[in-house]
């Protein structure tokens, strides 16, 4: 079996604590069915080209450079050298700037997972660290140039060792205020609550990501072998929405339990029960008075 190459290879370091690590992809897409862009005619690839917008001629890619726009229209050059000026020395050193609580950062601010292992060297450095993190339930706050940008990363113990998350920057992640916005102020309370609570409890589990299957690819495997094969797939049907107009209703047929529950009746069943009493009130009354007629006669 190949070895997994480092993607990054530099330092940690923890008060004048320093060990060789390196990073390593922790999570990738490239096993994912890719598709090629072909010309429908003569089912030939076809390549991606950059034109001038203004003259519609071909840009060859030496001649492309990178430009950030001012005004409408207008753009200021940056040449390759004056950009890779810019980007921040790296000493490829992750530097621990604190300890905090595991829990402590929202995982909305999570972007990319590296596994972080020692470099050949300084295992037992390495091995401190990691398991002094484990003893004190805390996770590290790094930061470092990764791939020509300063990142800031969040280093937990995984494992034989540790996991480093790059982080996204407070300026990328967007508020969630307005997402909520429109979201009203409701209370659900009562049997509603209850039914929730109690379906929420028959399906709970443990994540084990081997047991969620990548529908589409598993569906595009199967489309592509079908057509080398020369055949055709079976058309599914279209799925019937549900629509529950109760949702006490829909909570009671969750939990498996249908109408016949314990709960209160309906308003509605409250009125035709409540008309069924009165009407058997004068029906008994006129039972009665028959039977006290009929009484006095005979004696």
């Amino acid at each position: 079996m190949v070895a997994p190459r480092a993607n990054w290879k530099g330092f940690i370091k923890f008060g004048e604590v320093a060990c060789p690590v390196a990073l390593y992809t922790a999570a990738s897409t490239s096993e994912r069915i890719a598709f090629n862009t072909l010309n429908r005619k003569t089912g030939n690839r076809v390549k991606r080209e950059f034109l001038d917008t203004e003259t519609g001629d071909p840009v060859e890619r030496d001649d492309q450079v990178k430009g950030y726009e001012i005004e409408n229209g207008q753009y200021i050059i940056l040449e390759p050298d004056e950009v890779a000026a810019a980007v921040p020395d790296s000493d490829k050193t992750l530097k621990i700037d604190a300890f905090i609580p595991c829990k402590e950062v929202d995982d909305v601010y999570f972007d990319k997972p590296y596994y972080l292992a020692p470099d050949k060297m300084g295992t037992d450095a390495f091995v401190l660290l990691r398991d002094g993190m484990k003893k004190a339930k805390v996770a590290a706050i790094a930061r470092t140039v990764l791939f020509r940008r300063m990142r800031t990363v969040l280093i937990r113990p995984h494992g034989k060792g540790l996991i480093a998350t790059t982080l996204n920057f407070d300026y990328e992640v967007r508020s969630s205020t307005e997402a909520f916005e429109e979201l009203p102020d409701l209370k659900i309370q009562g049997e509603m609550l209850e039914l929730a609570e109690h379906i929420i409890g028959t399906k709970k589990g443990s994540f084990d990501a081997s047991t969620f299957d990548d529908r589409y690819e598993a569906a595009v495997a199967e489309l592509v072998k079908a057509k080398i094969e020369g055949r055709s797939l079976p058309k599914k049907k279209a799925p019937v929405a549900s629509k529950p107009s109760d949702l006490l209703q829909a909570l009671r047929e969750s939990a498996g339990i249908g109408g016949k529950t314990g709960s209160k009746p309906t308003a509605a069943n409250a009125n035709k029960s409540a008309s069924r009493q009165k009407a058997t009130k004068p029906a008994a009354a006129t039972k009665a008075k028959r039977a006290a007629a009929t009484a006095r006669r005979a004696s």
